[in-house]
């Protein structure tokens, strides 16, 4: 998973943790990443409106490279490149089956080690979440997109574990659940780095549990626990914990831990550089504007 820099900002992110935390996931990520799975089929289903017949396909943050299979599948005559900076991933991801053009690399979704204008499809499962500085990544993708290329990709709103952010705010005022963009600080970093014509919407899905700390487990099991600049170093001591899963609210039922995600779908596309003319004005077609309903 590409990441963001260290900041001073107690509910930052710490990339140093959040690279070991994937590193050591690498072994679990598989059986627990259910809401990446999730995602990541709805995410592909969006293919099915988008014409295109793309030469090169690049999955960023593509964990165990299962999006970068299913895109090699769908465009049989493509060139798949499956990049993140967890060797241990890639290293655990399977083979490329026959009839596969998989290429794994490791870098950073921030400085893709790519040309100008060479990439046709940039698509990305849950990667924003990771990321503090959205238009310096988009910005980049900007670049290696071909004019007409396609970014496509899913992240996490602000009400993804609410539940368990409330919950341990009854304990402490630490950070234990990191800040997710909102889907129009999202369209903001798309209109800021260049990229066309984005499309965002929403989706909640609710993942149920049979207890607290079945969640934790598997928030922990895919990489995704707490990972926050400010987050206590020690133990977390298990009467602070149980005071937690004492406030967690429960619903009736088999599983009655119940957590919130809220899925951002996200798509934009590459065009021509934007020039100004000599005033500071730029002249637009009356045609060339569209209205989205």
């Amino acid at each position: 998973m590409a990441l963001s820099s260290d900041t001073d900002s107690p509910w930052d992110l710490d990339a140093r943790a959040v690279r070991a935390a994937f590193q050591r996931a690498s072994r679990t990520f598989y059986g627990a990443a259910v809401v990446h799975a999730e995602a990541r089929a709805r995410l592909l289903e969006r293919l099915e409106w988008v014409k295109l017949s793309p030469s090169l396909i690049v999955d960023v943050g593509c964990g165990l490279c299962e999006g970068a299979a299913a895109l090699s599948l769908r465009y049989p005559k493509a060139h798949v490149l499956a990049l993140d900076t967890s060797l241990q991933m890639l290293s655990r991801a399977r083979s490329a089956r026959p009839g596969e053009q998989i290429c794994r690399l490791a870098a950073d979704a921030r400085q893709l080690p790519l040309a100008d204008r060479s990439v046709d499809l940039l698509f990305a499962n849950l990667l924003l979440p990771w990321i503090l500085d959205l238009p310096g990544m988009f910005a980049e993708w900007r670049r290696v997109l071909k004019p007409g290329g396609l970014a496509l990709f899913t992240g996490l709103g602000p009400d993804t574990l609410y539940e368990l952010a409330q919950a341990w705010a009854r304990v402490d005022d630490e950070p234990h659940v990191h800040g997710f963009f909102d889907m129009h600080d999202v369209g903001d970093a798309l209109t800021r780095s260049g990229l066309a014509e984005p499309v965002l919407d929403v989706d909640h899905l609710t993942v149920t549990y049979p207890s607290v700390a079945a969640l934790c487990r598997e928030l922990k099991a895919c990489g995704a626990g707490n990972a926050t600049v400010g987050r206590r170093r020690g133990l977390t001591g298990r009467r602070r914990w149980q005071r937690m899963a004492d406030c967690y609210p429960v619903e009736p039922g088999e599983n009655p831990v119940h957590a919130t995600v809220e899925l951002i779908f996200g798509q934009a596309w590459a065009g021509e550089p934007v020039r100004a003319s000599e005033g500071g004005f730029t002249a637009i077609p009356v045609t060339d504007i569209k209205r989205r309903r």
